[in-house]
């Protein structure tokens, strides 16, 4: 526990703790008198309003879309399954910059449907609601599917041998028990769209802003911290009660059901109805995922000379001036800071799941909410903290390349713990006491019980860390040095730039980084089980 508290206390508390204390600071009293102020100001009411409201909106409409898929992953046997629960997990892993290009690519000014039929929803809020959709779709499938998949169907069976109608009997037996879940999953995608950066930075122009893009706003572009610092305390309580009121749903869902192995609730659908709806699901991921992913490809080969690697090869020349160094560079840059960022979650992440399953208590309960934090505190505050407090010996790490890893693992840390609590939470603690009396230490113990039955959780875990580390932009849009820029930052320097050899580039990397991500997923798919965490 000691190793995940002291990484969690000096790269994340410490950082936001520096940060808001020199906003709120002056003359070395504390200016609290600025909340009043800031709260009080029209505009960043109007932000307020905005963010909570397209929250509660996206929300809504990501359960209403997403909850027939999670049924069908959950209840159906079909073929090109494990693919297509990989293409469905692909936005939720990329740089939410990507998802705003893939939108802007579809329904922004010279889009597909621009183009075909005059439709266009950039700087709209349907655009905004349809992006983080499009993100946040896995999380309900995964969250709720995985639990809809081990329930019992043998109770709703016998609601309906006793007279009950399919509805009541989903409504009577199957809904409660699924009640934790969804409540747990639509707790997730309002935590991910109250805190959304990219895509309301890219989609949302100068007429909408959440509180993460004006905390941006007022440290990058105004230098205002006080405001910054006011709207990060606001944003960290609004968060802490989410994480709380999750925490609470997680532990009922924990300790109130009955499980069974999901092989005996899968079967391949009957009737008429099940495969409409197999169908309808189909094509709603062709088109809220397959579509704006395949816009996007599509525009990195659509060049002014027709279509062609044109702007592929434009990547390797640092003739536009965007970059100190080419374009490609990212990718080399964004692998590298993965790796190292996958190594640094694992151990932190693995140590810190380890902790929580052999100890109890609410200190523990504590902890393991703590470890969900930099998934919803802002990760701009944690970046521009890096670079005011990292600064001093033995902590001068302000021109290190292990800056970038370092608060890229931050994001990665809970994947996973949430991906091998439940795993090391099955294994039977007799094991564990057994080994132990035969005289073997608490590492042979770990390395001769747990990491054979937790293997291939870890190897997932490892996955998703590297997926997500990949993505990373809030925190490393401020530490990435302009000669080794990660993908997210090249992506967003190159969209804010004019040019169509700019946007073609940006599409180019974002097309490279959606094909490693989908691949990344892809192999997960492969040794995937269905109870390997909430992920």
């Amino acid at each position: 526990m000691a190793v995940p508290v002291a990484f969690f206390a000096l790269f994340f508390a410490y950082p936001v703790a520096a940060i808001v204390g020199r906003g709120l600071k002056a003359d070395g009293a504390w200016q609290f008198g600025r909340f009043g102020e800031v709260l009080g100001d029209p505009g960043i009411q109007h932000v307020l309003w905005f963010t909570t409201w397209q929250a509660l909106a996206s929300t809504a409409l990501t359960l209403l879309i997403a909850l027939p898929g999670a049924y069908v992953f959950a209840r159906f046997d079909f073929p090109g399954k494990q693919v297509l629960r990989a293409v469905v997990t692909v936005p939720f892993v990329l740089p939410t910059v990507v998802a705003g290009s893939a939108f802007l690519a579809l329904l922004g000014r010279g889009g597909l449907l621009d183009e075909a039929w005059g439709v266009r929803l950039d700087t709209t809020v349907w655009a905004i609601l349809l992006a983080h959709v499009f993100f946040n779709y896995a999380v309900v499938v995964r969250t709720v599917g995985g639990l809809w998949s081990q329930l019992d169907p043998r109770q709703e069976e016998a609601a309906r041998m006793l007279g009950a109608s399919r509805f009541a009997a989903w409504r009577t037996v199957t809904l409660p028990a699924l009640g934790p879940a969804v409540a747990a999953a639509a707790l997730m995608v309002f935590l991910f769209t109250f805190s959304s950066f990219g895509v309301v930075l890219i989609l949302g122009g100068p007429a909408f802003s959440t509180l993460e893009v004006e905390i941006y706003r007022q440290t990058a572009q105004l230098l205002a911290l006080d405001t910054a610092a006011v709207l990060t305390m606001v944003q960290f309580v609004a968060v802490c009660g989410i994480l709380a009121v999750h925490a609470w749903t997680v532990r009922r869902r924990e300790a109130t059901l009955t499980l069974v192995d999901p092989s005996r609730t899968s079967r391949k659908p009957r009737g008429a109805g099940q495969w409409a709806l197999l169908a309808g699901v189909l094509g709603t991921v062709a088109l809220l995922i397959v579509l704006p992913l395949g816009v996007l490809v599509q525009r990195s080969f659509a060049t002014a000379e027709g279509f062609g690697l044109g702007y592929f090869r434009a990547l390797t020349s640092a003739e536009g001036g965007a970059f100190l160094v080419p374009p490609i560079d990212a990718v080399w840059n964004s692998l590298e800071y993965a790796v190292v960022a996958t190594a640094i979650a694992v151990l932190i992440g693995g140590l810190a799941a380890v902790a929580l399953t052999r100890r109890a208590g609410r200190f523990v309960r504590g902890f393991d909410a703590l470890l969900m934090l930099p998934l919803g505190v802002s990760a701009v505050t944690v970046g521009f903290g890096f670079l005011i407090t990292l600064d001093k010996p033995p902590l001068d790490l302000r021109a290190s390349w292990i800056l970038v890893p370092l608060a890229q693992a931050l994001v990665g840390v809970p994947f996973v713990v949430r991906t091998m609590l439940p795993v090391l939470r099955a294994v039977d603690g007799r094991l564990r006491e057994a080994a132990a009396v035969l005289g073997a230490s608490p590492w042979r113990v770990w390395r001769e019980v747990d990491l054979p039955m937790v293997r291939r959780a870890l190897i997932i875990a490892a996955g998703f860390a590297f997926a997500v580390s990949l993505g990373e932009f809030g925190a490393t849009v401020f530490i990435a040095r302009p000669d080794n820029p990660t993908l997210p930052v090249a992506v967003a320097t190159l969209l804010g730039r004019a040019g169509e050899l700019n946007y073609g580039q940006a599409m180019a990397l974002s097309t490279l980084l959606m094909l490693v991500c989908a691949a990344s997923l892809l192999l997960l798919e492969r040794i995937r089980t269905d109870r390997t965490g909430e992920f």
